[in-house]
């Protein structure tokens, strides 16, 4: 039986009389993989920032793991295995692409006196951030300044950061947003390659709905005026038409 992940219950969350997430209740199992659609003010970006302890919640519960962290602070979340990243990327611009994810780890593992003190550390340190780099295709830009890379690459960098806190459930809000059409795709497949090969449990935000359809076709959840009113396969949304008109537009 599958391990369930993420659960959430009921949850609810005001913003004076709007409701930007109203009685939100889904589970996700272990190693899914699901997108969330809707459009501008559907609640997307706050549902995560829920689950992530960005935001406090109204009303419900959160369990992740058998554990319920309604109320726990975003810190206890991320020691846990929960990371997000975000719509805009957070990186030092004047930093060399191996010297920010270098920073992601050292701020996980609170080491940066070990890391200038400690030689086995230092190794063991750069050996991790090199192998994120690799493994999403960044090996050849780690000496280059963050400033200089393509959005798709700050994009991928702004993730490599994120998986220096080795998730158990990745939460990414819009990862193609400002993204060219050409880099995408790339940015797309490099995210998916990664999070299937290590089996990370994510939720993916997306607007793109060429890129939902080709990585997130088999769960996405729709979301309308805080709501969850759609939870299925992607392709299936074209023959329910209130959720098709959210969707398309059609």
């Amino acid at each position: 039986m599958a391990l369930i992940i993420l659960s959430l219950s009921d949850v609810r969350k005001s913003f004076g009389a709007v409701k930007a997430v109203d009685g939100v209740s889904f589970q996700l199992l272990e190693g899914e993989i699901i997108g969330i659609l809707g459009p501008n003010g559907a609640g997307k970006t706050t549902l995560v920032n829920l689950i992530s302890g960005e935001l406090p919640l109204d009303t419900g519960k959160i369990i992740y793991m058998g554990r319920d962290i309604t109320y726990s602070p975003i810190y206890e979340r991320r020691k846990i295995g929960i990371a997000r990243s975000y719509q805009l990327p957070q990186i030092f611009e004047n930093m060399t692409v191996l010297e920010n994810v270098l920073v992601g780890i050292l701020t996980r593992e609170g080491g940066i006196r070990d890391f200038w003190s400690l030689r086995d550390s230092r190794r063991r340190i750069i050996k991790r951030a090199e192998e994120i780099l690799d493994a999403l295709g960044l090996a050849n830009k780690a000496f280059v300044e963050a400033k200089k890379l393509s959005e798709g690459e700050r994009k991928v960098l702004d993730i490599a950061i994120t998986l220096t806190l080795n998730p158990r459930l990745l939460l990414l809000d819009e990862p193609t947003t400002s993204v060219s059409s050409e880099e995408k795709y790339m940015v797309m497949d490099v995210i998916m390659k990664y999070i299937k090969q290590f089996n990370i449990t994510s939720i993916i935000v997306e607007h793109d709905l060429e890129i939902v359809e080709k990585y997130l076709p088999s769960r996405v959840l729709v979301m309308y005026n805080g709501k969850i009113v759609y939870d299925g396969n992607f392709q299936e949304i074209k023959s329910n038409d209130p959720v098709k008109i959210i969707v398309f537009g059609e």
